[in-house]
Order: structure tokens, then C-alpha cells, then sequence
């Protein structure tokens, strides 16, 4: 039987390349796709309320009905104008907008606010759009199939690429990341199309790759062009500027709209960074307070600290432990514990333990990462069993649902951390302080200018602390010594109390 493999590897690669071509509806030439239209609006909407649930949407009807008019606008002048589009805005405030499969597409209330007019925003939707019309995660979906074939095909007939089959994969990887920075690169030509097709001046685009550009810097969260799908954002200002002015002189495009001052009238008031009401750590006692759900419980001094919609997480500098708290789908602790043993390949070492921490039932236990080496030498034993994962649970029966925080760190490290776990564990209570729950978030204002006047002065005057004037100069596309006319409209950023 072995014999045949090989024909019968070649029949089948040979039948999907016969039955799943397509013809990609941007550049009109047939390619091969393991994923036809109806499976990606299946993918979609299967993904979509994940992406919800994740994030959140933002609640405010304007912003939507004003995403939702021009992308249905901007689509009906794309290359797949009867796909059936959705337009979300995320209660996030990371600056991001993305796409997904069947016509989804995602802009966080953060990069709403950090645009600074309509054709800014006009130009990375018709990016997000280009990913979906063009087809990309399609593309992306059979490349990995064709390098499982291939990998799996040698691995099956050859023993030296099955010992090569390790490097072969990273190597793939490399590959997938360069065809996903042209895929970018595709996307923002579509970007300058499509914003260009209805209306807009595409240059404004790559204007605000220059406030990303600043704004990861500021944050030093550049990462270098090469290990990035996304292409450097300095390159891409020359990249889409080119783009744009070639597009308009070829096409004797002019009056194109910016259209500032009314996207600026329509973001204002919208939440700026962080929500305290989604839950805040206080760094003067290093407590965390989640307003909304109505709890509270320090985490140990100076630990690093990230809250996300699915987890509040800590940990200590290096590293080596952490606390973090999510809740379970589960009813009860029992089915609770035992989801969380399967889910992370556990095993209990302790009794259950059950108990009141500030009048709120518990149930807390210790587990371990399951062995499966089953080694028999000693020493080696000796290492496994000291870097083995352990972790400290303890469930709360709180408001109707099972709240976890879990303590985790290597078996060896345990004695030293176990109080600092205790320390979070036994301090989770009820949060009862109206002066916590009632917290504000940060919005941005929108204020006329009354006289010329330098930027920084500007937000001297509407008593922006000066640790922050880069970030709003960031914020305004401008230098803090920009000479701003009277008249002109500017973001400042205010707490209303």
C-alpha cells in the first residue's frame, strides 16, 4: 500500500487545484482558494460575536450610523458590492481597525478618536474593506493548507524531511509574513481607490500613518519592518502619498473632501483611553476597583498589571508568577474546578477547600501540570518535577457567578509566592464605595481656538497637565509649537466630575 502514496497524494493535490480555483474579484485572475464566499460569511458570523464579546461595542448611535452610511457607501463602489457588510465600533481604546472574513469590519473607539478628519478615517476603511474584497484571509487560509499538504506529504515518504520538517515550518512562517506585508500593501491601494471613489482626498491617509508612527514611538511599541505584518508606518506615509497623488493626477481628480472640522464635531465627547467604569487599578494602594461588577482586590506592590474584557491579569517583574482573574460559564465550583483542570491539562494535589472571604463563599485547591514524560531518571526527574506549572485556585460565588483568580507560577517558586497569592485571593470582596463606582472616564473636547496661539499654550490654557502635551499634540497631528489659527478647531482632553 505504502507504494501508492505517493500517486495518491498527487491525485488529490492535483483535484484541489481543479475544483478550488476562483477568480479573485479585485484583480480578475483565477487563483487557488480552499475557502469559497459562502464559508467565509460562515466564518464571519461565526467570529463576530467573539470579536464582540472580546471588546464590546461602543455605545453611541451617531458614531454607528455615521460608520455604517459610508461603509455601505464605500462598498457599493468596491470590487464585491453584494456582499453584505457589517460596521462595528469597539469600546477599546487601542488604536486599531481591522477585518474579518463574509464582510465584517472593526474600528476601535480609540482610532476614531485619533483620527483628525473624515478622510483620514475614509482612507483606512477602504483599507479594512480591500483585506475582505481581495480576499486575503482566504489566501492566508490555503497557504497554510498547501504547507500541511506538502509538510505532511514528505513527512510520510521521507525520513530526512521529516527530520527537517521543523525548519521547513518557521521557514513557511517567514514566507506567510511577507505575503501578509503585500497583502498591506494591496489593501492600501485599495484604501486609495476606495476612499478615492467616493469623494476623498487619499493623501490624508498617509498623514495619519505619521500619528501612528508617533504614537508608537512615544510607546516604543515599534516593532521592526521585517517581523511585522503590518509594514512600518514611516513607509508607508511615502508608499500611500505616492499612491494617492498618482491616482488623483491620472484620474484629474480635484475638490476632493477632508472634511475636518465636522469629523472633529462628531467624535466629540467620545471616550479617550482606558474606562475606569470597565475596571481600574489605583496605584496609590494597588487595589483593582471594577465599578461595573462591583468588586474589589489589591494584587501585590509594583506587580505589572493588564485589564482586558476576558481577564484581569498581574505579574511580578520578572515574570516567573502571576494572578489572574476571569470567570467561568460554569454554575457551581465543582464544575467549575474540574473545567479548569481539563482546560489546562492539570491535576489536583489538595482537597478542595471550602470557606467565607469577606462574606463571600470560596472554594479554593492546588494542581499541578500533568506529567507526561514519564521519565525514569532521577535527575531529570528531579528538574521536571521543579519547573512542573502549579497553580493556586480560588473560586467566588459572587453576584450569581463564578469568579476564578489563580495563582501560577513553577512548583519551585511556589513556597515564595504563595503569599503573595494568599494576599489577592483572601482580599476579593464586594466593592461598596460610591466614590469607586461612581468613576468618569476621560472624553475628548473639542474647543475653538479664540486667538493664534502656539499649541502648548493652547493646552495651558485648558489646563492639560504637561506630562501629557505630547500626547495631545500627538492626538492633533501637530507640534507642541504648531501656531494654531483662531477659529480652528482642536482636541483637548478633559474629565467631566
Amino acid at each position: 500500500m505504502k507504494k501508492y502514496f505517493p500517486t495518491i497524494l498527487l491525485f488529490l493535490f492535483c483535484s484541489f487545484l481543479i475544483t478550488s480555483c476562483s477568480v479573485n474579484p479585485v484583480t480578475g485572475k483565477k487563483q487557488l482558494s480552499f475557502m469559497s464566499e459562502t464559508q467565509e460569511i460562515a466564518m464571519g458570523a461565526e467570529n463576530d460575536p467573539i470579536v464582540i464579546a472580546q471588546f464590546g461595542l461602543y455605545p453611541n448611535d451617531t458614531l454607528q450610523k455615521f460608520i455604517n452610511e459610508k461603509g455601505k457607501l464605500m462598498v457599493a463602489k468596491s470590487h464585491r458590492p453584494d456582499l453584505d457588510f457589517k460596521f462595528r465600533i469597539l469600546d477599546s481604546d487601542i488604536i486599531n481597525a481591522f477585518a474579518i472574513p463574509g464582510g465584517y469590519v472593526y474600528f476601535t473607539r480609540g482610532i476614531m478618536a485619533h483620527f483628525n478628519n473624515e478622510a483620514q478615517f475614509a482612507g483606512v476603511l477602504g483599507h479594512e474593506i480591500g483585506h475582505i474584497t481581495a480576499r486575503h484571509s482566504s489566501q492566508q487560509y490555503t497557504k497554510q493548507m498547501l504547507t500541511q499538504i506538502a509538510v505532511m506529504g514528505g513527512m510520510i515518504f521521507s525520513e530526512k524531511f521529516r527530520n527537517m520538517s521543523e525548519q521547513v515550518m518557521q521557514g513557511m512562517q517567514l514566507l506567510f509574513l511577507k505575503f501578509s506585508r503585500d497583502d498591506e500593501t494591496e489593501a492600501d491601494v485599495l484604501g486609495v481607490k476606495y476612499s478615492s471613489a467616493v469623494g476623498y482626498d487619499a493623501k490624508e491617509m498617509a498623514e495619519f500613518f505619521q500619528t501612528l508612527k508617533r504614537v508608537t514611538e512615544k510607546e516604543g511599541a515599534r516593532l521592526p519592518e521585517f517581523m511585522s505584518t503590518h509594514p512600518d508606518p514611516g513607509n508607508r506615509y511615502n508608499t500611500v502619498k505616492k499612491l494617492a497623488t498618482d491616482y488623483q493626477t491620472t484620474n484629474n481628480l480635484t475638490n476632493l473632501k477632508i472634511n475636518r472640522d465636522s469629523f472633529l464635531r462628531l467624535i466629540d465627547g467620545i471616550v479617550y483611553g482606558p474606562d475606569p467604569r470597565q475596571g481600574y487599578l489605583d496605584k496609590s494602594n494597588y487595589v483593582f476597583y471594577h465599578p461595573q461588577m462591583k468588586f474589589e482586590y489589591p494584587i501585590p506592590k509594583n506587580w505589572q498589571f493588564q485589564n482586558s474584557p476576558q481577564a484581569v491579569q498581574a505579574a511580578n517583574e520578572d515574570g516567573t508568577a502571576a494572578i489572574i482573574l476571569t470567570l467561568s460559564s460554569k454554575k457551581n465550583f465543582q464544575e467549575a474546578a474540574q473545567e479548569l483542570l481539563e482546560a489546562y491539562q492539570l491535576k489536583s494535589v489538595s482537597s478542595p477547600v471550602q470557606n467565607k472571604f469577606n462574606g463571600i463563599d470560596s472554594y479554593s485547591f492546588l494542581a499541578e501540570q500533568i506529567d507526561e514524560n514519564n521519565t525514569t531518571q532521577q535527575s531529570s526527574s528531579t528538574q521536571s518535577d521543579a519547573e512542573k506549572l502549579t497553580v493556586l485556585f480560588t473560586l467566588y460565588n459572587y453576584n450569581g457567578a463564578i469568579y476564578v483568580m489563580q495563582g501560577m507560577c513553577a512548583k519551585k517558586d511556589y513556597d515564595n509566592q504563595k503569599t503573595n497569592f494568599a494576599y489577592s485571593m483572601k482580599g476579593f470582596k464586594a466593592l461598596n464605595d460610591p466614590k469607586r463606582i461612581n468613576v468618569i472616564p476621560e472624553r475628548i473636547k473639542v474647543v475653538t481656538v479664540n486667538n493664534d496661539a502656539t499649541l502648548k499654550n493652547i493646552m495651558i490654557a485648558n489646563n492639560i497637565p504637561s506630562n501629557r502635551y505630547e500626547e495631545v499634540a500627538i492626538l492633533n497631528d501637530m507640534q507642541q509649537t504648531t501656531v494654531v489659527k483662531k477659529g480652528t478647531l482642536v482636541k483637548m482632553i478633559e474629565k467631566k466630575l
